[in-house]
């Protein structure tokens, strides 16, 4: 089930939705990265291209993280 999250990016509230193990992930690459998830999330915002959206690129970010991560243990 998706749900709706918010945050402050630069001075602006956005939403964004994803699924609750997504917005886990999330937390646990924040707490890795030794970032608040605000932080996190401002990074990922920032760096992503002006196609798509802020759920999309948070989701793949994650996606990114974990086959990276996952590339590394082998």
């Amino acid at each position: 089930m998706i749900r709706k999250y918010s945050t402050t990016l630069h001075g602006h509230r956005t939403s964004f939705s994803l699924e609750p193990a997504f917005h886990d992930e999330l937390k646990a690459i924040a707490g890795e990265r030794g970032l608040p998830l605000a932080a996190l999330i401002r990074d990922i915002d920032d760096t992503r291209g002006v196609e798509g959206n802020l759920s999309s690129a948070l989701r793949l970010h994650v996606l990114d993280w974990l086959k990276h991560k996952a590339g590394g243990a082998a």
